[in-house]
């Protein structure tokens, strides 16, 4: 992706193949608010994207991460993923299951998991269900084709952190099955968050915007 033109196109092309606003801002690394802009764009007359652009000339503020360079390699996915390990091996030793939030946190934790000698387990956050009004009304879940939480201790893992709502979400859905959610670590963190929910969060990038808004 080199600008907000490729992106359009992008959403255009996730929206013609079904998939949802949620689905379309997991793959393009950007926020639920981000996508929708996208995919309003992507099919906006001439005359709507002047008006667009004089209400909103630089479009949401967000930062899209491209991390496909590593993603598309899998000795580059395994070398971070060990690096990811490392720092969640610090944060306890009894803990036996790494969760992958779906999809780009999924292959991330299998790595994770291998590195770590733990069991893998997944979630698919309702963000995945979400179109325009109907957030509230979904939930996520934990693939039956994995390891399950039975009250175990865990690890939670993703790609990014663009607004902290899914990695909050994934946290108190491990607590309602009654495991302990030990430590989270993602790839690149937009917030620079320490903690959600009381448990600790490392990142191996974070990302930090300075200037003033428009600059």
């Amino acid at each position: 992706m080199k600008n907000v033109d490729d992106l359009i196109e992008s959403a255009a092309e996730l929206a013609d193949r079904g998939l949802s606003k949620g689905e379309i801002a997991d793959e393009l690394n950007v926020s639920r608010e981000t996508a929708s802009w996208l995919v309003e764009r992507s099919g906006a007359s001439a005359a709507d994207d002047d008006a667009a652009g004089a209400s909103a000339p630089n479009g949401p503020h967000d930062i899209h991460v491209d991390w496909s360079a590593i993603g598309r390699d899998s000795w580059r996915l395994s070398t971070m993923s060990a690096a990811m390990a490392d720092l969640l091996e610090k944060e306890g030793e009894s803990v036996d299951l790494t969760i992958g939030i779906e999809k780009a946190g999924a292959p991330i934790a299998t790595s994770v998991a291998r590195e770590l000698d733990t069991d893998l387990g997944t979630y698919a956050p309702r963000k995945h269900q979400w179109e325009e009004g109907d957030l509230d009304e979904h939930g996520g879940s934990f693939s039956r084709n994995f390891a399950q939480i039975r009250d175990r201790q865990c690890y939670v893992v993703d790609d990014i952190i663009t607004s902290g709502t899914t990695l909050t979400e994934t946290i108190e859905a491990v607590k309602e099955q009654g495991g302990e959610p030990v430590a989270a670590c993602v790839l690149v963190d937009k917030q620079g968050h320490d903690e959600i929910d009381g448990v600790p969060v490392h990142s191996l990038l974070q990302v930090l915007r300075v200037g003033n808004d428009g600059a």
